[in-house]
């Protein structure tokens, strides 16, 4: 049972680097940092599409599925629902391709967004402020 649990807690949390690999970008549109993580999952992300390499959490998910004595991905919300998001029917190499072009575009256009927004912030501050009338211009005016 333990390892069940564990096994459905892998899948969650591969769903969730999915979720952010593709979405995590626009977290950098509230704080910059979160380019430091959201860079290098992008890029593992699209490595493993590219390469058709095996994520490390797959055949970590599948060891505890043996463990739990299952054979596949009977039952339950998370068998149910996320496995087939993270691994689909007919995932081929040239699917795989497509899937890290996505990936990488998705990214691009949303961190064209972030750095529009961050030069954006950058032109506001560094804009020069219209000078102020002297006092003797001031009491023409009012």
């Amino acid at each position: 049972m333990i390892a069940r649990i564990c096994a459905d807690a892998l899948v969650a949390i591969h769903f969730a680097f999915i979720v952010f690999v593709l979405a995590g970008g626009l977290l950098t549109l509230r704080h910059r940092r979160w380019a430091l993580l959201h860079v290098p999952a992008v890029g593992w992300a699209a490595f493993t599409e590219f390469t058709a390499t095996i994520c490390p959490l797959t055949p970590w998910e599948n060891s505890l599925r043996r463990a739990a004595g299952d054979a596949g991905y009977p039952g339950g919300f998370i068998d149910h629902y996320v496995i087939p998001l993270i691994y689909p029917q007919g995932l081929r190499p040239e699917v795989q391709l497509v899937l890290g072009a996505v990936v990488v575009a998705l990214n691009v256009a949303i961190y064209a967004l972030v750095v529009r927004k961050w030069n954006g912030a950058r032109g506001a501050d560094a804009a020069p402020s219209r000078p102020r009338p002297s006092g003797r211009q001031a009491s023409r005016s009012t």
